[in-house]
């Protein structure tokens, strides 16, 4: 890891030809979707890419593992969090990004950059006229909505994405709304988020394992092995249709199910869907885990028997969820899904391969849908097969560099 004071530092290169920088505000070891999704593109080309990033707690020991350098700008640590630093952030992270961008330069002289997400593009702008260099921009949802309410922003997001040479989406959901907020002819390519395994803990490939932690969390919260578990994880706030889920409990509990539902999260719906399960009189077997650190969600993942989560579009202007990593990590762990069917859903959730989709506003379509999985192993399991082959699916990043005739392998 080096900061902005040790660039002249004497250090070791770990990419023998580096030409493509990628820059991403969001970086591991910090736990985040945008991180983990960059970290996982970096690891395709260990010997192409240098990263600049901001620092985090953590950040040396797991700089210094990497096959590739690693550059951060550094963050006191009371600007982590906290009004003070929520608006000094994006300043910081625009001026040291163009900076250390440009010493870079001199120091690899790469081609590309990849910048990992809409988030202080400006810094990007900047460094398309400064430097030599042709670059590409990811774009996961939000990171874009936030620019197109502001005038001056939407002007100055929009000619970045004309000078980039092209336009990378994380969903194809993104990619409509990209298309319709913007017409364009920079190119635009579909690359869907990566499960890495490893971000789950060790042995989370061996059944033995994945049995004994069933077992462990079953028993944590007095559950039989024979009584089927739903699962869902996600901030707890409206919108993301958990009370959906515990309105079915009682139902199911009447049809002769055996039901429990773990939910794993934090947020401010967390005594509003209590309070539900407690009228409903289904406390006892509505579990609320909390915060779950994810080498810790694989026990959970593990133990359910049906993943669940019957998001809403949110109408919030600045808010879109471009893709469900959460589905994506349920179908790894081979579990059969029920979600709605809209948004960045569809890229990860095929209606009778891998998981079952509604209408999440029906509560006929939803309970069908919980009934059928419930009462049927055989769906369940054919369903969670389907789900782990379609996990392992993947485009390349590499895919951009196919003019230059390497190879883009599916």
């Amino acid at each position: 890891m080096e900061h902005i004071s040790q660039l002249t530092a004497e250090i070791r290169d770990k990419a023998a030809y580096p030409d493509i920088l990628v820059i991403s505000r969001i970086f591991l070891p910090k736990e985040a979707v945008i991180g983990e999704y960059m970290y996982n593109r970096c690891l395709q080309d260990p010997e192409r890419v240098i990263v600049l990033t901001a620092s985090c707690s953590g950040d040396k020991v797991f700089d210094e593992s990497q096959q590739f350098p690693v550059y951060r700008w550094f963050y006191p640590r009371y600007w982590r969090s906290g009004f003070v630093g929520n608006i000094l952030k994006p300043f910081v992270n625009i001026v040291c990004s163009f900076v250390l961008g440009i010493k870079l330069y001199f120091r690899y002289h790469y081609r590309y950059i990849e910048w990992g997400h809409g988030y202080d593009f400006p810094s990007l702008l900047l460094l398309s006229y400064f430097l030599p260099i042709r670059f590409f921009i990811y774009l996961h949802g939000n990171d874009f909505l936030c620019t197109l309410h502001n005038p001056v922003l939407r002007s100055l997001f929009k000619l970045t994405l004309k000078r980039a040479e092209g336009i990378v989406c994380n969903s194809s959901y993104t990619q409509d709304y990209l298309r319709t907020a913007f017409r364009l002819d920079t190119p635009t390519h579909v690359i869907n988020p990566v499960i890495r395994p490893e971000k789950f803990g060790n042995n989370v490939e061996s059944p033995s394992s994945l049995d004994d932690l069933r077992v462990r969390v079953r028993q944590a919260y007095n559950i039989p092995e024979s009584a089927i578990v739903i699962l869902s994880i996600g901030r707890l706030v409206k919108h993301k249709g958990f009370d959906r889920v515990i309105d079915n409990i009682p139902l199911l509990l009447t049809f002769g199910v055996d039901v429990h539902y773990i939910i794993c999260g934090e947020g401010p719906s967390e005594s509003e869907l209590k309070s539900l399960a407690h009228r409903l009189r289904v406390d006892k077997r509505v579990h609320f885990a909390g915060y779950v650190p994810e080498r810790e969600l694989a026990g959970y993942y593990a133990a359910c028997d049906i993943f669940a989560m019957l998001t809403l579009l949110d109408t919030k202007p600045n808010n879109m969820e471009g893709f469900g990593m959460v589905y994506l990590e349920a179908s790894y762990f081979g579990k059969p899904i029920i979600a709605p069917r809209l948004g960045g859903v569809l890229d990860t959730v095929q209606h009778e391969e891998n998981g079952i989709l509604v209408n999440p506003n029906s509560g006929y379509e939803v309970f069908q849908a919980f009934n059928r999985l419930c009462k049927d192993q055989q769906l369940r399991e054919q369903l969670g097969r389907k789900g782990k082959e379609l996990a392992k699916r993947r485009t390349l990043h590499r895919s951009l560099y196919k003019s230059e005739g390497r190879n883009a392998i599916l």
